[in-house]
């Protein structure tokens, strides 16, 4: 709140508070102690100008003293300079008046020392309105100029240090920085001297180094002389300046840095060149190319008075102000109850009740989870300890010992296992169950990981099963005395085998067949050989990468033969319901090889036809927009398998579709990553004798129509469930997408988005009809605002009230693949149920002085067109990570008792980070995290 308080006094009314007797001790000095007598006497000998005027400016705990002048009553023939702060002192006595008001002005800031930051820039302010009074642009700015130093507070100044920074955060330029800092000196100074070109590199900004030459610069403009190379001592002092925690100083420095003529002011082409480096700096070539438009942009918003320049206090005022820019993006912050309501109300008092609490929340996440793994961990060993027994109780162990009890029992577990790694694969009877009540007790987004324990129990058990057999049971049978072999000789025909003989026979045989066939398969699933993060000289190199993988993993079917073969030809089992190998793995693997028929038949059957193919999309991606088969359905989130025949009659690649399930065509973006997807991209847009006419000068980045000529054949299959098809299923929706990772989420925004535009539609309809009949009653039209509605018009129940989508990516161009959704949600989304929130990593920090300006830029872009400048949508696009510690902080704080699916597609690395918040989330507030994730 401020006000103006204006105050008439006499020498004889002059009263002042205590605190400002002249005798009163005073910071700074005892000056203000000896110079308030004088000024008083001085105004007791002007009889003439008893009366003077005192304007004061009070702003929360700030008082400012504006001006002291003779009052009009008692000076009525003073020229209008007289009165006006900061005169030219040639109105007569009221100059002098003035002057003295200055005078005073200095020495009551110093008696607050909470002012005396204020002092400088008020005298500075009052001397240049005085200076230009006659010029009424002048005027205007110096008044401006006035309001701004007025405004400016410490809270404020506080929130700019974190905006203007060039080495570091605040508190972390220490000794141990410049330590550093010293070390990089040394090997780079060249007799002493550290040159111009290897500043950047010297003190950390070796990725900026044009940047940090233009610092340099800054700098050395600062001692009045022009050189090439700094000693020591001169880095030193650099340092100190650049690592400043004032704001002041580092406002300054990056103001010289465009003041290139040091005349205190900066001009637009100065401006563009601040642009132009600041975007060198970040990689941003497109803002590079508009660096004029943008320039122009800040110079009509801070030279209002089109002088042609801005100085120093406009710029601060810019950078202090740029967040009331900002306030088109929805705040995620502005919650519906306060955090401390939504913690949790039954708080756990002592360690026992925090251990029990951490317990409820540890099986809330993993009672699914474990329950299945404790199934199977029980009826492996339940499996492993019957055969045990059996075979302890048998005559074979008089000559086997436990050798052949403990090979026995492991082959057990062999053949469940064998059977059980075939589930998780059959993706088509997991889509159906994922729609089934049995979503609600079996983990199906773990199907991958169950399928890699399951393997890694394989490996466990071949390595026992085969080991007892080669290592121990074969050499105690082969060297066994004839009165114990005599105990078991029916079972080899009455003639004692060798060592040779073993190995040779037909259980010997496909034994170490399969040893050796799922040994390859496996050494080619691991990750080092699937990811092609292994570098092997050619023609070795052809055993890493996904071809790789597929195509090694398909020896299973060989291997399953020879299992079969294998637990038909056993030494010591004769009867055939003994034999129980066919028995575990018959319908694992008659589902699965119907599985893999109805995939052949149903694609044969979902032949597309390309609508529409563009190319040459940034992050090297692609889009294909296909027909929609008859027949074919899907969900939101989930994928479909693509095949080229004439790339590969074998290789099918999974897609997730980007097209909502009311669409009338199918999409998806392709990112080429590898020699399928970059020879189907060729495929589709080389020039070819074959296309049509009309086509053969297609070019990357144009639209492609291919009829069914000209056209390769695309075979699809699917559609499968992917975890975010449950989205339905939440409250609240948190969808993370890296990369091509945002993928399955724009389908779930087209979903949302086609639903509320169908919802919008009815009500329009209701509206009409209401009017026309005016019979509709109030509870109708209530009814309708609980219910969701699918685009063909039927009405469910609708859970989900929001969602928040959080894309974060390496390639400022990756916002171009899915502009036009963003776009449509941003101008229909008018309730703000859905959050869209752009990440550039690529770009420095918001608060780093290398991507300050682009910050300021992009706020004043999108405050008068309303689109962002890196993404060219009306969603802002953040720098750097997000800090999701907040982002899951705040949903939480704005919906309690909610129950919040996290939904996260990209690297791995980030999952553990994600599903680690929402434990903590769900354990300290009301809010359920649900964390759901899925790799690509």
């Amino acid at each position: 709140m401020r006000t103006s308080s204006f105050r008439r006094c006499s020498t004889g009314e002059f009263d002042l508070q205590e605190n400002f007797d002249a005798s009163s001790p005073v910071t700074g000095g005892h000056a203000y102690g000896a110079m308030l007598p004088v000024f008083l006497n001085e105004l007791r000998s002007n009889h003439h100008k008893e009366l003077v005027e005192i304007t004061l400016e009070l702003e929360n705990d700030a008082v400012v003293l504006c001006n002291v002048a003779p009052a009009p009553s008692s000076a009525p023939n003073a020229s209008p300079s007289s009165s006006t702060t900061g005169g030219d002192g040639n109105g007569g006595g009221g100059g002098g008046g003035v002057a003295r008001s200055l005078s005073i002005t200095s020495r009551i800031r110093r008696k607050f020392p909470w002012l005396r930051s204020m002092s400088s820039a008020s005298a500075e302010s009052v001397t240049a309105a005085s200076a230009a009074v006659e010029d009424p642009l002048v005027t205007a700015r110096n008044a401006r100029k006035m309001r701004v130093k007025l405004e400016r507070t410490r809270s404020s100044a506080q929130r700019a240090l974190k905006g203007l920074r060039f080495i570091s955060k605040s508190g972390e330029a220490t000794e141990e920085l410049w330590r550093k800092v010293e070390e990089r000196f040394n090997v780079l100074a060249k007799d002493g001297l550290l040159a111009r070109e290897d500043f950047g590199e010297c003190i950390g900004m070796e990725d900026s180094k044009e940047f940090a030459v233009c610092i340099f610069d800054a700098l050395v403009r600062r001692k009045e002389r022009r050189v090439s190379s700094i000693n020591r001592e001169e880095l030193h002092e650099f340092w100190l300046q650049i690592s400043d925690q004032s704001f002041d100083a580092r406002l300054q420095i990056f103001f010289d840095m465009a003041d290139s003529n040091e005349d205190g002011r900066i001009t637009r082409e100065e401006v563009q060149e601040l642009i132009m480096l600041s975007a060198s700096a970040n990689k941003l070539s497109k803002l590079k190319e508009q660096a004029e438009g943008y320039a122009a942009l800040i110079m009509e918003e801070l030279d209002p008075e089109n002088l042609g320049y801005i100085e120093l206090w406009q710029l601060e005022m810019l950078l202090l102000e740029k967040d009331r820019y900002m306030n088109y993006s929805r705040q995620l912050s502005t919650a519906s109850v306060n955090w401390s309501q939504n913690m949790t109300d039954l708080r756990p008092k002592n360690e026992i009740q925090r251990f029990c609490r951490t317990l409820q929340c540890l099986a809330l996440e993993y009672w699914r989870r474990g329950w299945i793994l404790l199934l199977w961990l029980v009826t492996t060993a339940f499996l492993f300890a019957w055969k045990f027994y059996q075979y302890r109780n048998r005559s074979t162990f008089q000559v086997m010992s436990y050798c052949i009890p403990i090979a026995k029992g492991a082959a057990e577990t062999l053949k469940l296992n064998m059977a059980l790694i075939l589930l998780p694969v059959c993706r088509n009877t997991l889509t159906w169950l994922r729609s089934t009540g049995a979503r609600k007790f079996v983990p199906f987004d773990d199907n991958i990981n169950f399928h890699k324990i399951i393997a890694f129990a394989i490996a466990v058990g071949i390595a026992v099963h085969a080991g007892n057999h080669l290592a121990c049971d074969f050499p105690l049978l082969v060297n066994s005395s004839p009165e114990k072999f005599s105990l078991i000789s029916s079972d080899f025909h009455n003639k004692r085998p060798t060592y040779k003989s073993l190995l040779t026979g037909v259980e010997g045989v496909t034994g170490i067949s399969m040893v050796v066939l799922m040994a390859i398969s496996f050494t080619l699933a691991t990750h080092h050989f699937r990811r092609n993060a292994l570098r092997l000289p050619s023609p070795f190199n052809r055993l890493t990468g996904f071809n790789a993988f597929w195509y090694s993993h398909h020896l299973f079917g060989l291997v399953y033969v020879l299992l079969l073969v294998h637990g038909t030809f056993l030494y010591l089992t004769h009867r055939w319901y003994q034999k129980t190998t066919w028995m575990y793995i018959s319908v694992p693997l008659l589902l699965y090889l119907a599985e893999r028929t109805l995939r052949t038949r149903r694609s044969a059957h979902y032949t597309v036809k390309i609508l529409k193919q563009v190319s040459g999309l940034p992050g090297n991606v692609f889009s294909l927009l296909m027909s929609k088969p008859n027949g074919f359905k899907y969900k939101s989130g989930q994928y479909i398998f693509l095949q080229c025949p004439k790339i590969s009659p074998f290789e099918w690649h999974p897609f997730s579709i980007t097209s909502a399930p009311g669409d009338d065509c199918l999409s998806v973006h392709i990112r080429t990553v590898g020699d399928w997807t970059q020879e189907l991209k060729h495929l589709l847009t080389k020039e070819d004798d074959k296309l049509p006419s009309v086509n053969c000068h297609a070019k990357f980045g144009e639209l492609m129509q291919l009829d069914q000529r000209g056209q390769p054949r695309l075979l699809v299959d699917g559609p499968y469930g992917a975890p975010a098809q449950d989205y339905q299923n939440f409250d609240v929706l948190l969808l993370i997408g890296l990369g091509i990772g945002a993928t399955p989420f724009i389908s779930i925004l087209r979903d949302l988005l086609n639903n509320t535009r169908a919802m919008d539609e009815l009500v329009v309809q209701e509206s009409n009809t209401e009017t026309s009949q005016t019979t509709r009653s109030d509870e109708s039209s209530n009814s309708f605002t609980s219910s969701n509605v699918t685009p063909g018009g039927s009405k469910r129940s609708r859970r989900t009230t929001n969602a928040y989508f959080y894309w974060v990516t390496r390639e400022p161009g990756s916002f171009e693949w899915f502009k036009g959704v963003m776009d449509e949600v941003a101008e229909m989304d008018h309730k703000g149920q859905i959050e869209l929130h752009n990440y550039l990593t690529s770009v420095y920090e918001e608060g780093d002085a290398r991507s300050t300006l682009i910050t300021m830029i992009q706020a004043l872009n999108h405050a008068k067109h309303g689109v962002d400048i890196l993404s060219g949508t009306r969603v802002r696009t953040h720098f750097a990570r997000p800090n999701w510690k907040e982002v899951f902080t705040k949903i939480a704080s704005k919906h309690p008792f909610s129950t919040v699916g996290v939904f996260y597609c990209g690297m791995p690395v980030l999952a553990k980070e994600l599903k680690k918040l929402s434990l903590e989330l769900s354990h300290k507030t009301t809010t359920r995290f649900e964390f759901h994730k899925e790799y690509f």
